[in-house]
């Protein structure tokens, strides 16, 4: 802040650093992003990005896969992370909208979610069946996400292992990992988080 108040130098320096900015902003609209985006849609992280905060939206609500200013988005693991985005671009042309009701996750938010789960169905047995402890949670990881609304989940299903991506429990249609490669086969989903 003192190099800016009364020193030109100050003044070349914000003069430059704007340049770069819109240089930046422009390149960005014109060549693919990292990861296989496509022009103009928000890079896929290159590199993990801890932004702070639990993870958590609120129930019943979602976000934006380019709301990198989020922890549930900025801290999903990168490749995680670029092939949603990349089947969400596609997904869009055939009117349907990926959302993301759950990403990355605390380790403290992920046992909050176990507490309140045992409350909830009356016993911790019954609650692992819906929520991993945070040792356990690839939500934890960054390896997992949650996708709604429904008619986006049953898509995902259908086109997810285009993109790497699968159903990982037959109880969470809305939970998906990377389980194969681009193009590949998914895996059978496994009843549920315990097998």
């Amino acid at each position: 802040m003192a190099a800016t108040r009364g020193n030109r130098g100050g003044r070349g320096l914000r003069t430059a650093f704007a340049a770069v900015l819109v240089l930046a902003t422009a390149a960005c609209a014109t060549e693919p992003a990292p990861g296989g985006g496509r022009p103009g849609e928000a890079p896929a992280l290159s590199t993990p990005t801890r932004v702070s905060g639990d993870g958590s939206i609120p129930e019943n609500e979602s976000i934006s896969l380019n709301d990198t200013g989020h922890a549930a988005i900025a801290n999903l693991d990168p490749t995680l992370l670029a092939a949603v985005r990349d089947a969400a671009a596609d997904a869009r042309v055939r009117g349907v909208e990926l959302k993301v009701t759950s990403g990355w996750r605390s380790k403290a938010y992920q046992q909050r979610l176990l507490d309140e789960a045992i409350v909830r169905y009356g016993s911790e047995r019954e609650a692992l069946r819906w929520v991993l402890p945070p040792e356990k949670s690839k939500h934890v990881t960054g390896e997992a996400i949650d996708i709604g609304p429904t008619n986006a989940a049953d898509w995902l299903i259908q086109h997810g292992a285009d993109y790497g991506l699968c159903q990982a429990y037959a109880n969470e249609m809305w939970h998906f990992e990377l389980l194969t490669t681009r193009g590949g086969q998914c895996p059978q989903p496994i009843s549920n988080g315990t097998g």
